[in-house]
């Protein structure tokens, strides 16, 4: 396979991963029916967990025996993108409006592009800066439904420190991966991940959780978490991580903007909501925002890291 084949598949990859993390918006809300935040994303992990170190175990057959300061790395790695993020994810989804929680979302590749130059030593080009404010741009098309002057109505709230937290803890994970990765395969590394993760929330878990609760869930939930291991964990946290060594986590970070376009296209063939003009027109500027800060050939001059 010739590298510009192999890019385009890599871009694909990314695409389909976050793609499908769209999907988390509608199962989340159908699982927190019956349970509490922390638990959804428990029982989540644990699932991911079960079917993660099989697949590792067949796949990666020379694996390298972690370190201590390896697995203190992926413990990094849990603590931010799986624990932390999540928790803090769904209780914005409970607490806070969807517009805001958005939004702080979708700002998430710049604070990536912006750790990635600092920390890795990343160059940061032309393309990313413009393809990220292009597919911005279409977020916010998309979250407010063309209304833009809504995004002024919200002042501070305590909520805004979990969405920040959110925003960080995702964009540390994303960064510190692509150093475990230099060492790991994708499958290694979210393997570890996750089962650090699933060891973190279970405190919280344990604690707002009875097991008449989960005798009582229904059957819906227990798909929504099924699919949310599988394809929204496993399949889609081992795409991303592979994205990220092969392409850097500053252009891989390019592709969460199809996250909130994906969760409002399934919205509308799933839940019978309406596609707007103004959605349109989101989904037009996101998909040129990605197309932009992935193609090397539109702007050759780079702007370097710091």
């Amino acid at each position: 396979m010739n590298k510009n084949k192999k890019l385009w598949l890599i871009y694909g990859m990314l695409f389909f991963a976050t793609a499908i993390w769209g999907s988390a918006f509608l199962a989340g809300k159908v699982a927190v029916k019956d349970f509490e935040p922390a638990t959804v994303a428990f029982l989540r992990f644990l699932g991911a967990a079960i079917l993660l170190f099989p697949l590792m175990w067949l796949i990666e057959k020379n694996r390298k025996k972690p370190t201590l300061k390896d697995y203190g790395l992926f413990a990094i790695l849990g603590l931010t993108g799986i624990a932390i993020y999540n928790i803090c994810f769904f209780m914005a989804t409970k607490h806070a409006p969807v517009i805001k929680s958005s939004l702080f979302i979708a700002s998430n590749p710049i604070l990536i592009v912006l750790l990635s130059g600092l920390f890795l030593k990343e160059t940061i080009t032309k393309n990313h800066m413009i393809g990220m404010v292009i597919a911005l741009t279409g977020v916010t098309f998309i979250i407010t439904d063309g209304h833009l002057l809504s995004l002024f109505q919200y002042g501070f709230e305590t909520i805004d420190f979990v969405l920040l937290g959110a925003v960080i803890s995702w964009a540390l994970y994303s960064v510190v991966g692509k150093v475990v990765l230099k060492k790991y395969s994708a499958v290694e590394s979210t393997t570890y991940a996750v089962a650090f993760g699933t060891i973190f929330l279970f405190p919280f878990a344990y604690a707002e959780t009875s097991w008449q609760d989960v005798q009582t869930a229904s059957v819906s939930t227990w798909i929504a978490i099924s699919h949310m291991s599988i394809f929204v964990t496993v399949v889609s946290f081992i795409m991303y991580y592979y994205g990220i060594k092969e392409v850097g986590a500053a252009k891989a970070s390019i592709f969460i903007n199809v996250m909130p376009l994906s969760a409002v296209l399934m919205a509308t063939f799933f839940l019978g909501e309406t596609f707007t003009l103004a959605q349109g027109i989101g989904a037009a500027f996101v998909l040129t925002g990605v197309y932009i800060g992935t193609n090397t050939k539109l702007f050759r001059r780079k702007l370097q890291a710091a």
